[in-house]
C-alpha cells in the first residue's frame, strides 16, 4: 500500500506540473532573508491602460492565492482606486501605506507581450495502402487526404511578468523573479496560474510563510 500510494503522488504532482502554463525565468532572494509572517500585503499590478483586466485578475488572483495560505493581502485597486500611486510622491506614498498597515509590498508589473506564429504541417502517411482492393476511387479518396490534408497557422501569445516582494517597514528588496506564461487563453487564466506559480515559489524560498 505504501508504494502504491508513493507512486499515486508522484503521477499526481508531474500531472499538475504539466498542467502549469507558467515557469518561473529566474529567482533571486536576499541573503539575509528568512520566513517572516507578514501581518498584511499590498498587492500592486502596473499595467498600462489597456491591460487594466489584466491588472485587475492578477491583483485579485495574487490577494486569493495568499489568503488562501492563511496569509493576509489587499490589492491596490480595491484598497486605492484604479490610479494607485500615480501622482503620489514617494514619502506620501509610503506615509499612507505603512498607516494603513501594510508590512509588505507585493509590486508585479507586465514586462513583455509576445506574439507567436506556429505552423503546423499537414499529416502525410507513408505505409503502403496495398489492403484495399476493389474500385480505384477508395484508394484514391483515402490516399489523397492522408497526403494532401492542408497545414494551418496557430497564433499563441506569452505574457512575461515581473514580481518584486518588499518588506515596506525596513525597505528592503527580500525577493523578485520573472515569469513566462505560455498562451493562456485569458486574463482569468493567465492571473490564476502566475499567482499560483510565484506563491508556491516564494513559499518554497523561504520568503513568506503560512
Amino acid at each position: 500500500m505504501r508504494r502504491v500510494s508513493l507512486f499515486t503522488c508522484v503521477i499526481a504532482s508531474l500531472i499538475i506540473a504539466a498542467c502549469s502554463n507558467t515557469r518561473i525565468l529566474s529567482s533571486w532572494k536576499a541573503e539575509d532573508a528568512s520566513p517572516q509572517k507578514f501581518n498584511k500585503i499590498l498587492v500592486v499590478g502596473m499595467m498600462g491602460a489597456r491591460d487594466q483586466t489584466i491588472r485587475q485578475n492578477v491583483e485579485n488572483a495574487m490577494v486569493q492565492q495568499l489568503q488562501s495560505n492563511g496569509i493576509s493581502a489587499m490589492a491596490a485597486t480595491q484598497q486605492y482606486g484604479p490610479r494607485t500611486f500615480r501622482d503620489m510622491k514617494e514619502e506620501d506614498a509610503i506615509k499612507m501605506v505603512n498607516g494603513d498597515n501594510f508590512d509588505g509590498v507585493l509590486v508585479i508589473e507586465l514586462i513583455d507581450r509576445k506574439k507567436e506564429t506556429n505552423y503546423t504541417p499537414g499529416s502525410v502517411t507513408y505505409a503502403p495502402y496495398g489492403m484495399m482492393r476493389g474500385h480505384w476511387w477508395p484508394h484514391y479518396r483515402v490516399v489523397y487526404d492522408r497526403i494532401y490534408t492542408p497545414g494551418y497557422y496557430t497564433t499563441t501569445t506569452d505574457y512575461c511578468l515581473e514580481v518584486n516582494m518588499y518588506d515596506s517597514k525596513q525597505e528592503k528588496l527580500e525577493y523578485s523573479a520573472q515569469t513566462k506564461t505560455f498562451d493562456p487563453g485569458s486574463a482569468q487564466s493567465l492571473a490564476s496560474d502566475f499567482s499560483k506559480t510565484v506563491v508556491a515559489d516564494m513559499l518554497k524560498q523561504g520568503i513568506i510563510m503560512k
